[in-house]
């Protein structure tokens, strides 16, 4: 089920990516939308994991360096019934993590330095199983190829804007509708790239929450990471890339000016309390 929502959402990315190219620069930028939107279907399924960690300047990270970490990612991925992931270290003080791959077989998790400094046991666990839980649910790959497409989408609306302001309008569309269409379509292409990724990672953040609950036994440490780290990452904004900004578990930009209005993250009362209820459901 996870596999065919995932292909329909990569599909339905594609057709507004072609589209927006096709009113931004006619036939020809139709046809050179349809061939860059193969090209990031190919890279975005076999390169998703490297593009996500080189984007946030991970590194591995080895056993030595963290033995206990790798301790508990295998307790955790037995309870899961799935394979070890590959596990990568960003260097940044806030406390956060991702989880980034095309498939359980093909994935890797990324924590922060500053996780490891300021969560608990249980509460790391938490995070831990949520970012699982998020490969698991194959959401890894979809919220990769939205980062490439989110970036693609700002180009071409640039590439438009350019195109508008020394280019003109050529052949038969010098009119005065093609000249608005192609102005709407600059504007709505970084627009479109906003919500496609505010609407993936807010509808498949609860859902993580909820299986990684189950994978770790409890709701309980996964609520008190998401109050410590969303009020760290208010603190101290992440300096990233803000394609990539939905990919992690909390906001890292929550801190930025306007951020909070355009989140790709579910407001954290809420998050924290279907959790609540998940706890209350168990005792």
């Amino acid at each position: 089920m996870y596999r065919v929502k995932t292909f329909f959402l990569m599909t339905l990315l594609t057709v507004v990516f072609i589209l927006l190219g096709g009113a931004i620069a006619g036939e020809g930028g139709l046809i050179i939308a349809f061939a860059v939107a193969l090209l990031l279907n190919f890279i975005g399924y076999w390169k998703s994991d490297k593009i996500a960690i080189k984007m946030t300047r991970s590194r591995p990270l080895s056993e030595s360096e963290a033995p206990e970490l790798y301790a508990m990612v295998r307790k955790l991925t037995q309870n899961a019934s799935m394979p070890m992931p590959k596990l990568y270290i960003t260097p940044s003080s806030q406390p956060n993590a991702f989880a980034t791959g095309r498939n359980p077989k093909n994935a890797a998790v990324a924590v922060t330095e500053g996780i490891v400094k300021m969560l608990d046991r249980r509460e790391l666990e938490g995070v831990i199983a949520h970012e699982l839980a998020h490969i698991k649910n194959y959401d890894t790959l979809i919220s990769t190829f939205a980062t490439v497409l989110a970036g693609a989408l700002a180009f071409l609306a640039r590439m438009g804007q350019f195109r508008l302001l020394f280019g003109g309008m050529r052949g038969g569309r010098d009119n005065s509708a093609a000249m608005v269409l192609q102005i709407v379509a600059i504007i709505l292409a970084p627009i479109a790239a906003m919500l496609v990724r505010m609407a993936i990672s807010r509808s498949r953040e609860y859902l993580a929450d909820a299986t990684g609950a189950r994978i770790a036994g409890t709701p309980d440490g996964l609520a008190s990471a998401l109050g410590k780290m969303s009020r760290a990452a208010e603190r101290n904004p992440m300096r990233i890339n803000e394609a990539a900004s939905h990919m992690f578990i909390v906001n890292p930009i929550a801190g930025q000016r306007f951020s909070s209005l355009f989140s790709t993250h579910p407001p954290l009362e809420q998050r924290v309390a279907r959790l609540r209820r998940l706890e209350d459901k168990r005792a």
